[in-house]
């Protein structure tokens, strides 16, 4: 059958872009009884990671080192670990750079997108900076694209609330606080945070969002797009906050939403062509696509699987 056909194709080039992304990034730290219980099949060593990296440089003049980094690769690590971080001595020694290089600004472990390295302190300490006096300048030094299961219901807009990290059974999770009080401010145990967010483009339900966060706080992009309700694609931690009913999408507190991996409707699964059994092996799809620096931006483009979703969903790349 000529459908069925199609479907085949679509599912391997679905499971040729999602394997990539899955023995790249969200497998790429050292394996343990929950990854193998998941079925990672292959996981990436030092060598071959050290070897990606090299091949993401994007960006590179003076003390200054721009990488595409996949998604699943942490920045820190536990002594051990494989992290950007541990990389980072033998990375110089391959770009044959004579200087130790820093860490500028990267993404959270599960984006994708762009990491600035420099190779002179002063000029990390210098950009570090930059962009903290950007932000408080009520600048968007960043810039993100994000796939959501959901169109926002504003073309444009911003979505402003409290954080905080709180702890349910054994996991840590962020939680947003809608109106926060100066005590837990001032004791830092809330930050008030802002995302500013366009709709690129969208289809079928599902929709491309530039996203320009004003603050820094972990997960802060996942949390603040269910708050839309529209929570990224991939996102296993977090959209399990956007429930339905009859069609009609609400937000359930962290208390009362079940832990689950993301749940896709058998239309969107299979546009994607994946089988219910692949979707835990979907990556999440917020990419940092652009940062601007004191000379001008530097950008990098998104990884195959996220290019593979926007051709799958008909969502134009921008």
């Amino acid at each position: 059958m000529p459908g069925g056909t199609a479907r085949r194709r679509r599912g391997a080039a679905a499971m040729a872009a999602i394997g990539s992304a899955a023995a790249a990034a969200r497998a790429l730290a050292r394996p343990g009884p929950g990854a193998r219980a998941a079925g990672w099949r292959r996981l990436l060593g030092p060598k071959e990671t050290l070897r990606l990296l090299e091949g993401s440089v994007v960006h590179r003049e003076g003390a200054l080192l721009a990488l595409n980094k996949p998604p699943g690769l942490p920045i820190l690590g536990r002594p051990g670990d494989l992290s950007l971080d541990a990389l980072l001595p033998a990375l110089r020694r391959h770009l044959g750079l004579a200087a130790e290089l820093h860490v500028v600004k990267a993404p959270a472990r599960e984006y994708s997108g762009l990491v600035l390295l420099s190779s002179c302190y002063h000029t990390t300490k210098k950009l570090q900076q930059f962009f903290t006096n950007a932000r408080l300048r009520g600048q968007y030094p960043a810039t993100y694209r994000a796939v959501t299961v959901g169109v926002p219901a504003e073309v444009e807009g911003e979505i402003c609330t409290g954080l905080c990290w709180q702890q349910q059974g054994d996991k840590a999770m962020v939680v947003p606080v809608p109106a926060p009080g100066r005590r837990s401010l001032a004791r830092k145990d809330v930050k008030n945070t802002l995302t500013r967010y366009r709709v690129l483009s969208a289809v079928g339900g599902c929709a491309l969002l530039q996203l320009q966060p004003r603050t820094a706080f972990p997960e802060q992009l996942q949390v603040h797009l269910t708050l839309l309700l529209c929570p990224a694609l991939g996102d296993h931690k977090y959209s399990s906050h956007v429930g339905r009913v009859l069609g009609m999408p609400f937000f359930l507190t962290p208390e009362t939403a079940p832990t689950r991996t993301q749940v896709l409707d058998e239309e969107l699964v299979s546009q994607l062509g994946l089988s219910p059994q692949q979707l835990y092996h979907l990556p999440l799809h917020i990419h940092l696509q652009e940062l601007v620096l004191p000379e001008g931006p530097v950008c990098a483009p998104p990884p195959p699987y996220f290019l593979h979703t926007l051709r799958c969903l008909g969502l134009p790349e921008h």
